[in-house]
C-alpha cells in the first residue's frame, strides 16, 4: 500500500513540470516547449567561457521510466535509458547564448559536433550547418540572449533561432545525432548529468 501511494505520488509531482534556470549562466528555461516537460538544463562551455545554456524537453513517459532508476546504483542503466529514450521520442534542444559568436562559427561548432556522430550523409550535415548560418546571419551575430531550438524526432531535425522556423532537416539518423552530442559519453555540455540529477531516484 505505502509502495502505491508512493508511486502515486511520484506521478503526481511528475505531472508539475516547473522552470528551471541554469546556475553558471543564471540563463532561465520555461518549464515546457511543444506541449514537453523540461528535464534538465546544463552548460556549454568552451575553456572559461560560458557560450550557451541548454535545456532538454521530452515526454512524460520517459521521466516516468527514469523515476525507477536509481542514479547512485545504476547510473549507467539511467544514462542509457536516457539517451535511448531521447532519441525514440520526440525531444526538443532550447539553447540560449551567454557569449557573442559569429553566424559561421556557431553553425560550425554545432555541425562539427553533430558530423562524428551522423553515420548517414553528409549532406545532412551540411543542410542543418546551412539553417543555423542563415538563422543568424540575419542578425549578424548569435548575441547574447540568441536562441535556438532543435526539435528531434523520427522525421528529422527542425531548426529555430529566435523562435523563427528555420526549416528541417528530413533524416532520421541526424536527429538521433544531434541528441547524442548532448547525451552519449562524450556530450558538449553538463545537461545529462542535470537530467539524471533531476529525473531518476536517489
Amino acid at each position: 500500500m505505502m509502495k502505491l501511494l508512493a508511486r502515486l505520488l511520484l506521478l503526481l509531482l511528475l505531472g508539475h513540470a516547473v522552470a528551471m534556470t541554469e546556475k553558471a549562466t543564471g540563463i532561465a528555461f520555461p518549464s515546457k516547449k511543444n506541449g514537453l516537460e523540461i528535464f534538465g538544463v546544463g552548460v556549454r562551455k568552451k575553456g572559461p567561457i560560458k557560450v550557451y545554456g541548454v535545456a532538454m524537453y521530452c515526454q512524460a513517459a520517459l521521466r516516468e521510466k527514469l523515476a525507477t532508476i536509481s542514479k547512485s546504483a545504476n547510473k549507467k542503466q539511467a544514462l542509457n535509458t536516457l539517451r535511448v529514450g531521447a532519441k525514440d521520442s520526440h525531444t526538443t534542444f532550447l539553447l540560449q547564448m551567454s557569449f557573442k559568436v559569429g553566424a559561421e562559427k556557431m553553425a560550425s561548432a554545432i555541425a562539427d559536433s553533430v558530423a562524428p556522430r551522423h553515420s548517414g550523409s553528409s549532406q545532412d550535415v551540411e543542410s542543418l550547418k546551412s539553417l543555423i548560418f542563415d538563422g543568424v546571419s540575419k542578425k549578424g551575430a548569435a548575441v547574447r540572449g540568441t536562441t535556438f531550438q532543435f526539435d528531434c524526432s523520427r522525421s528529422g531535425v527542425d531548426v529555430s533561432v529566435d523562435g523563427k522556423n528555420q526549416g528541417s532537416v528530413a533524416s532520421n539518423g541526424l536527429a538521433q545525432a544531434f541528441c547524442d552530442v548532448y547525451l552519449d559519453d562524450k556530450c558538449v555540455s553538463t545537461l545529462r548529468d542535470n537530467v539524471i540529477e533531476n529525473c531518476c531516484a536517489p
